[in-house]
């Protein structure tokens, strides 16, 4: 396939995207090109998500009954644990966890086998983009010579780009539809194709030079999170120390209008760890909220000083 006649299906929304693992950024991501007009399948290695999918059935707080249902019906969304539903697609995303491994080291084996999965199904045309949370170098030193192993060349006879995923479980207000993309390409094609692609959703696409400027800047979303995260829970514990009430002076502080931004203290931290040359975002998020009224922390915070 032509970039043109895929950037043709892009636009006319006939392109035919494959989603590999339908869990909470998978899934979102399928409904939402399914909702947008595309063909859709989504591949998962679960018989029990494949089975509750075709059955119109949401596991994902985000995704409802109500969003998915329409889409299976219709035909336009399927899941299948069959890697070679692939071979017909025009874009596939690679949306599998990355979790650490027992040495806190990146685990890639999902990223991997995803990659292995494509490799024999990989056929000229085909734009593969990874939204997996990596490091940076994963999509050219992993993804890249696992699917070029095939005999075909990225940026050359197929298209592969990093897009990473900006998923935040629970907020209504700001979801795949929305929420601003960055993609970095192997090669320009690559890039713009990928950028056509995520733009039908309707949120504002950000290219960038390369999937490791991708990557990186996941890796800088995260890690200011975590690093805020921890310092409020700090400044939290020597506040209470004071006798001060810290939910007061977030409140203050955020009556600023430049230079702040508000983040709170709480049980569920999300942890993020790195190390130079080898860089690791792998947030372990929890569902805990926090908030004044939050009974773990129960006004006090006895139950943060137990956490952290």
């Amino acid at each position: 396939m032509t970039p043109a006649l895929l950037s043709s299906r892009i636009s006319s929304r006939t392109a035919r995207v494959a989603v590999i693992g339908l869990g909470y950024v998978g899934l979102p991501l399928a409904v939402a090109f399914a909702r947008a007009g595309f063909p859709v399948v989504g591949v998962d290695v679960d018989e029990k998500k494949v089975a509750a999918l075709n059955a119109g059935r949401s596991y994902i707080g985000d995704v409802s009954d109500e969003d998915l249902r329409p889409h299976v019906a219709s035909g336009r969304l399927r899941a299948t644990t069959d890697y070679d539903a692939l071979r017909e697609a025009d874009a596939i995303f690679i949306c599998v966890p990355t979790p650490y491994d027992a040495q806190r080291a990146p685990d890639l084996s999902f990223i991997r086998a995803a990659a292995e999965g494509i490799r024999p199904r990989l056929r000229p045309g085909q734009l593969v983009i990874l939204q997996s949370t990596t490091y940076p170098g994963t999509t050219e030193e992993v993804v890249q010579p696992i699917l070029e192993a095939s005999g075909l060349r990225a940026g050359v006879d197929f298209y592969l780009a990093f897009s990473p995923e900006r998923i935040d479980p629970g907020n209504k207000q700001w979801s795949a539809y929305n929420t601003p993309k960055v993609v970095g390409g192997v090669d320009p094609e690559s890039t713009r194709l990928a950028c056509d692609l995520l733009a039908q959703m309707g949120a504002p696409v950000h290219p960038v030079s390369s999937p490791r400027a991708a990557e990186m800047t996941k890796l800088l979303e995260n890690i200011f999170r975590s690093v805020n995260i921890a310092l409020v829970n700090e400044l939290a514990l020597l506040a209470e120390r004071m006798g001060i009430d810290f939910w007061e002076v977030i409140e203050a502080a955020k009556t600023k209008p430049f230079g702040f931004m508000p983040f709170y203290p709480g049980a569920g931290v999300e942890v993020t760890a790195w190390r130079l040359g080898s860089i690791s975002p792998f947030g372990e998020k929890t569902a805990v909220k926090s908030s004044p009224s939050n009974p773990v922390l129960n006004g006090s915070l006895e139950g943060l000083k137990s956490t952290v």
